[in-house]
């Protein structure tokens, strides 16, 4: 049986943590930036983690089940 492939796009939007968790960038911070405060821009910088009922479904496009 071939190897599965990694989903190139979940390669390139998703890291693991040393922990297993999984690390994401928040959307809404690459264009029309001009409308959104400054607040809310500081706070789409810092990466978070997927939340716990989305990491199934990550973790199989990134073929760790």
């Amino acid at each position: 049986m071939p190897k599965m492939k990694t989903k190139s796009s979940a390669k390139k939007r998703f890291t693991i943590t040393g922990s297993g968790k999984i690390k994401r960038k928040h959307a809404f911070k690459s264009h029309i930036l001009t409308k959104k405060t400054k607040k809310q821009k500081r706070n789409l910088t810092y990466a978070t983690l997927v939340h716990p009922a989305d990491e199934s479904n990550i973790k199989l496009c990134l073929n760790m089940k």
